[in-house]
């Protein structure tokens, strides 16, 4: 009986179940796809097919609105992606290889934090703080509301790379007289890279997409993509707004993609 195998899918009402999953995570995206390509003004009447409102998103009324809040995006999203990425790989590196030391759980429980808490609490609360020691509210408060709240997200695949990695490689490097500055960057870092790229590209997402948090951080007048989506949604949803939301999805896709691909490739090896 031990060795007996366990199909899930032998259950009554499985494949229903993973079919209504699917259904209820993908048909809206699968919709806002399609009618993105559709030539009318309506969101509701198909007249064919067209790259008329992708053409609208570059050219059109909107465009110059909607340009520079991707520019913001973009902008805010490299930065905090690389100082989040860069923090996470060196609290990695602590929590890791640093051996035991004192409150070495609590400290990995403020680093995870961000992850188990409401977003919608963690934008309240960074509102609060930034108007407690009245920082004015703008593109630097965006930058760093989106630094803090990407570290876990960095640091998750950069940890679990480098618990993959025997210290035995850094030891070997030792003994050959290489210093611990010269074991890490030429032997460990090179061999947590896969770990790093997955953290950054996660990280890049997850502030691009943001919309939480920087709707509560952000300042007068100043807007990321989806908080000027959000903003032209409130006036009505136009099929332009499709063409960027399936400009975003596909981006998105490509990410993870990428960062799937890294880490096979890795365990390939």
């Amino acid at each position: 009986m031990a060795d007996a195998k366990f199909d899930i899918k032998t259950y009554r009402g499985f494949r229903a179940m993973t079919l209504l999953c699917l259904v209820v995570l993908y048909a809206p995206l699968i919709v806002v796809t399609i009618y993105s390509f559709n030539a009318s003004k309506s969101i509701t009447v198909w007249e064919g097919l067209s790259f008329r409102w992708y053409i609208d998103v570059f050219n059109g009324p909107e465009s110059a609105k909607f340009k520079l809040a991707a520019w913001n995006s973009f902008v805010i999203a490299i930065v905090a992606a690389t100082v989040a990425t860069t923090i996470a790989t060196l609290a990695a590196t602590g929590m890791v290889r640093g051996g035991k030391f004192k409150l070495r759980t609590l400290s990995f429980g403020l680093i995870s934090l961000p992850l188990m808490v409401p977003e919608i609490v963690t934008a309240v609360a960074t509102l609060i703080f930034f108007n407690a020691i009245g920082f004015d509210r703008g593109l630097l408060t965006i930058l760093l509301a989106h630094t803090a709240f990407c570290i876990p997200f960095a640091y998750l695949p950069i940890s679990a790379r480098m618990q993959g990695i025997e210290d035995t490689y850094e030891q070997a490097a030792m003994d050959l007289y290489a210093t611990n500055r010269q074991a890490f960057t030429k032997i460990l870092l090179p061999l947590m890279m896969p770990g790093i790229i997955s953290g950054y590209l996660l990280a890049f997402i997850v502030s691009l997409d943001d919309f939480i948090i920087t709707n509560f951080v952000k300042g007068a007048g100043v807007e990321t993509l989806p908080t000027a989506i959000f903003g032209a949604v409130k006036q009505g949803i136009k099929p332009n707004i499709m063409a960027i939301s399936t400009m975003l999805l596909a981006l998105s896709i490509v990410m993870v993609t990428i960062s799937y691909f890294v880490s096979k490739t890795d365990e390939t090896k």
